[in-house]
């Protein structure tokens, strides 16, 4: 059976015109064409469009998952679903982790605002510079600086010099900042949290992490981190699924010619 642009899109509610771009983009094998001219797609497309269609639809949480959701697409749509079933399963694994990177910042996080993450205090320590502060929290003087401009935090200064002074609390926050970051959160994300922190909150920080307050402009996945990767971990699962029943199906009935 043939099936033409329009049946393609309403399979996976999109557009024709999304159909003849995936095709273009290498997301679904090249159509013969009719007498007309125009495209005749066979159900491996069909069953393509749908599997690509779930892929790509919607925001994508980081470079990484990005890159690795486009290289399956493409490989299933030349039909090698064995090697694009293995691939899948690595796709969901890199989701995993991503996830699972991502809880354990926010765990260290809520165990640092309970005290529990805090550097040991020294009374007799002088407070350091911001060298020695990028140096204790495992990051660069820029990045500190950008902390600092970005208000992710407020550094005390001395009262003579002017000149900021990180003591144990200060090199808590840089390394619970750093973390966050670096397990994928946004800039946003952070500020909302040691917003809430500053006000004396310190319980339900995982919460404020993923949950934008009323007005604020969410742009990315990382404005929601958390849900993002446990959306994307859902559709991983969903993904292997399709594959699956492809090669299911390919077993059952020979392939269209």
């Amino acid at each position: 059976m043939k099936y033409l642009t329009v049946d393609l899109a309403r399979a996976a509610d999109a557009h024709p015109n999304t159909v003849r771009l995936y095709e273009t983009w290498g997301f679904l094998a090249p159509a013969e064409r009719g007498k007309n001219g125009y495209r005749l797609w066979t159900v491996d497309h069909l069953d393509q469009m749908v599997f690509a269609r779930r892929a790509l639809h919607g925001v994508w949480p980081g470079r990484r998952i990005r890159e690795s959701a486009l290289a399956l697409v493409r490989l299933a749509a030349t039909g090698d679903l064995d090697t694009a079933l293995i691939m899948a399963r690595e796709h969901a694994e890199l989701v995993r982790e991503e996830l699972e990177r991502a809880e354990a910042a926010a765990a260290f996080l809520e165990r640092w605002a309970r005290g529990a993450e805090e550097p040991k205090k020294d009374s007799g320590a002088a407070p350091l510079s911001v060298r020695g502060a990028a140096a204790a929290a495992d990051a660069t003087i820029g990045q500190v600086r950008n902390w600092e401009r970005n208000r992710l935090i407020d550094t005390p200064r001395d009262a003579r010099t002017g000149r900021r002074e990180y003591g144990p609390s200060e090199i808590g926050r840089l390394r619970v900042i750093r973390t966050l970051l670096l397990a994928g959160y946004s800039v946003m994300a952070v500020l909302r949290m040691t917003t809430e922190l500053d006000r004396g909150r310190t319980t339900g920080l995982r919460e404020v992490l993923d949950t934008p307050r009323e007005g604020e402009e969410v742009l990315t996945a990382f404005d929601r981190w958390l849900t993002a990767l446990g959306a994307q971990q859902a559709r991983a699962r969903e993904l292997t699924a399709l594959i699956q029943a492809r090669i299911e199906r390919r077993g059952q009935f020979p392939r269209n010619p």
